[in-house]
């Protein structure tokens, strides 16, 4: 097999192994990319699905904070319209109390409604018909009501009230021609809020929070009373809650360092819910999720690696030794030059291109001495000894890649110089014959007989011509005494370059 067939295997069987390791690289890519795609579109999903959960519990809270709010301020008005009529006044306690606060509601978390004149002092009291006496004319709620006419209900700041934490709710009472009266004043209790959110299920860090429209928290879960009371419009989270009727964001509120996703729906209330869902309770089960997924994919990818490894160096492997079979099986097992069938191969290649390119190519055909003789008289072992020297001279005088050195068969050898005239070939091969000549031996000097052909190759020509013109000139040679180079002589057939 000649050498650039054997050199083409390798470099395919190479080329395989690159191919399948780049195959298994794009497989576990792909694989990766799908699994990175699938992970964010469950992140994607389970951020949706928290900001729709807390919009619609946002929406509850506020729906139901609303339409408490909405009945403590009906029982307020009733009470304000009560107090316009003049003879309310001239009604015996009882009476009052039963016209007033007939339709007032009333609930375990409502506090008493009470009533305060223009001087601010208590005059009316739905929790008893003794009247202690009582001033809030100091109380921000009360002045007010009584400097501005067009104010509506009050929701004052989370405060202690009749001797519980409360927010105080309080509307104007004005007489018939519109001027200040007194005011109507309640409260809801702090138990409302944690009996509302104590039906709730919140993660360990999640957060409720109600404010009202100044940015001043109302009630915050987990509850924390040094937040409550306390203006966060500048805030992060508040800020952007007062500048937006509707939306969500992640980030950490101004309480703590938590991240979270803040959702709030504005349903036009006087108080507006905040839910805060953490992060890590929102993306807990994905990130459990996804750790199994990625281990699950590093293990096929290593699996994969692992598999795709050892394909590729038993393909290499296999390459190597396919290689070595076939040098084997061009190389002559005694001497380690080319054997007769890869110098057939290889002349005919050569002849072909010289022809093309119309270059010299020369031949040598180097014969040992006497050879017989030697082996009979020393044996075939010192007799495969003097083969193998004489194919290491040939061997070392190989000074180009295209030079072909190749046992012809028994003691005969073939040497195959593309390029070379007639006149440097027969110097090649004197120095062969020399080197041989100096060889050691165990008493019988060691030489070899050569012929040198150079020719042009023309279509007249083959190459069996080409062989024998030079083993003619070996034979001439051996003729003329042995340990000689001789120079094929021009025939009829075949053109040498001097």
């Amino acid at each position: 097999m000649p050498a650039d067939i054997i050199g083409n295997s390798n470099m395919r069987a190479k080329r395989s192994a690159k191919m399948l390791v780049a195959t298994a690289i794009l497989a576990i890519a792909g694989f990766s990319a799908i699994c990175a795609n699938v992970l964010l579109e469950m992140r994607r999903g389970d951020e949706a699905l928290a900001r729709q959960t807390s919009a619609n519990l946002a929406s509850t809270i506020d729906a139901d904070i609303g339409r408490n709010l909405e009945l403590y301020d009906l029982s307020l008005r009733a009470v304000a319209d009560g107090m316009q009529t003049p003879e309310i006044n001239q009604m015996s306690k009882a009476v009052r109390q039963l016209i007033l606060f007939d339709r007032a509601a009333t609930a375990k978390h409502f506090g008493a409604i009470e009533v305060f004149n223009a001087n601010g002092d208590l005059t009316v009291d739905s929790a008893s018909l003794d009247i202690r006496s009582k001033n809030v004319a100091d109380q921000d709620y009360f002045k007010a009501h009584r400097d501005n006419p067009e104010t509506g209900l009050i929701i004052g700041k989370p405060t202690l009230h009749q001797g519980a934490y409360a927010i105080v709710l309080s509307r104007r009472i004005s007489s018939s021609d519109g001027s200040f009266t007194g005011v109507a004043v309640g409260s809801i209790r702090f138990s409302y809020f944690h009996n509302l959110f104590d039906r709730l299920t919140l993660g360990p860090d999640d957060s409720m929070t109600v404010i009202r429209r100044d940015g001043v928290v109302i009630m915050r879960n987990p509850f924390d009373l040094d937040v409550i009371g306390k203006d966060f419009s500048q805030g992060r989270v508040v800020g952007r809650v007062l500048s937006e009727e509707k939306g969500s964001f992640i980030g950490s509120g101004a309480v703590d360092a938590t991240e979270r996703l803040y959702v709030w729906q504005d349903n036009k209330q006087p108080l507006i819910t905040v839910v805060g869902r953490s992060l890590k309770n929102i993306y807990g089960r994905w990130e459990h999720e996804a750790t199994k997924i990625v281990a699950l994919l590093a293990a096929l990818a290593m699996l994969i690696a692992t598999v795709t490894m050892f394909l590729a160096r038993e393909m290499s492997r296999r390459a190597a030794a396919e290689e070595k079979l076939a040098m084997l099986a061009v190389t002559d097992g005694l001497t380690g030059l080319k054997n007769r069938r890869y110098f057939d191969d290889a002349i005919e290649r050569e002849w072909q291109r010289s022809l093309r390119q119309r270059t010299p190519l020369a031949l040598l055909m180097i014969d040992a001495d006497n050879f017989k003789a030697y082996n009979d008289l020393f044996g075939h072992q010192a007799g495969d000894q003097v083969l193998v020297a004489i194919a290491s001279s040939i061997s070392d005088s190989v000074r180009r890649a295209a030079d072909c050195g190749a046992r012809y068969g028994g003691e005969e050898f073939a040497m195959l110089l593309p390029g070379m005239t007639a006149a440097d070939a027969e110097n090649f091969a004197e120095r062969i014959r020399i080197q041989v000549e100096g060889l050691p031996s165990k008493g019988a000097t060691i030489t070899v007989s050569i012929g040198v052909a150079s020719v042009i190759p023309v279509g007249v020509l083959s190459v069996a011509d080409f062989i024998g013109a030079a083993d003619a000139a070996l034979y001439e040679a051996k003729a003329m005494g042995r340990n000689r180079t001789r120079l094929a002589n021009l025939s009829s057939k075949l053109l040498l370059v001097a």
